[in-house]
């Protein structure tokens, strides 16, 4: 995976990753909130992307660098702005139908989609090290799910449960696909044709879904936008300067701000069941990433090896 990155700059991208998660966790929070006043799933995210793509638009045209928007690739991203709406979709979809710390808790199994999106999209070879880091994180969503699923107000359900691991499979099927732009588009790009194709398409559905909403909700609504947007950038920019599997580590800090935001919030602590289930995915995750980079090391030597060889021939 590290031979699609543009420019590796290791540090930098888990500092973007980390702020990432900070501005998805704050989104995440404005769109329960947003949902708990009447605001339906469709125009939430028509109008995190109108917004994006405007503001971008808007700042780009003001600094006289519109030309970072030219592309020769746009059915690769009319293909990326139709998988991240529909990871968008189930990603709101899980806040709305789960408490907020288990939506997030979820979202980290998207490592051990990327591996076996990896076995069956490339036909990478999965060994016993990641073959084990799946069978733990899996076991982690199981206890996630609690003994009390279902049951009583802000429960875990098996619809949420369902929707909450369709969210990181197509985070994980985003992470390719942005990776594969970056190595030919500026973070700019990606990010503006992702907004402005999708946009006009949930727009279609704006007349069905658009309720009327008080000043605090369309406040809570634009709050939203300019989050979504800001962890969009910082996401990209993640991708184009260091690997999806080293990265979306620091994505498991959104948990913290999502625990924080719950308790404070929504009045509501995470279970004990949380805190026993989200070790073994946030360990899956660690041995995913700990044997790409082995894997990645050994490809590297392997690779030296075979030049050298070539030159002494």
């Amino acid at each position: 995976m590290d031979g699609s990155i543009a420019r590796p700059r290791p540090l930098l991208a888990l500092g973007l990753r980390l702020l990432a998660a900070l501005a998805l966790a704050t989104m995440a929070m404005l769109v329960k909130l947003a949902g708990e006043r009447g605001a339906h799933l469709v125009e939430m995210i028509f109008w995190r992307q109108a917004l994006s793509a405007a503001l971008l638009g808007a700042g780009l045209a003001l600094t006289g660098k519109l030309a970072l928007l030219r592309t020769k690739r746009l059915a690769a991203h009319g293909r990326r702005a139709i998988s991240g709406t529909v990871g968008m979709m189930f990603t709101y979809g899980a806040v709305l139908l789960l408490p907020l710390a288990e939506a997030t808790t979820l979202g980290f199994t998207a490592p051990i989609f990327a591996v076996l999106i990896a076995l069956v999209l490339f036909g990478e070879t999965i060994g016993p090290y990641r073959w084990s880091a799946i069978a733990i994180g899996f076991t982690g969503v199981l206890v996630v799910m609690g003994p009390g699923l279902g049951s009583g107000d802000g429960a875990v359900t098996v619809a949420g449960v369902i929707v909450g691991l369709i969210a990181p499979l197509m985070v994980a099927l985003i992470s390719f696909q942005v990776q594969d732009l970056n190595t030919t588009e500026s973070a700019w790009s990606i990010v503006f044709w992702f907004t402005a194709l999708s946009a006009p398409v949930l727009a279609l559905a704006l007349p069905f879904v658009l309720g009327p909403h008080d000043l605090a909700t369309w406040g809570i609504i634009l709050a939203m936008a300019l989050c979504g947007a800001l962890a969009q950038v910082l996401l990209t920019l993640s991708l184009r300067f260091g690997s999806a599997a080293v990265i979306l580590l620091m994505d498991y800090t959104a948990l913290l701000w999502a625990s924080f935001y719950g308790f404070f919030v929504f009045e509501r602590a995470a279970p004990a069941s949380l805190w026993l289930g989200a070790p073994l995915i946030v360990a899956a995750g660690l041995i995913i990433a700990y044997r790409e980079r082995e894997l990645a090391r050994l490809n590297h030597r392997s690779y030296s090896d075979r030049q050298d060889s070539a030159r002494k021939d």
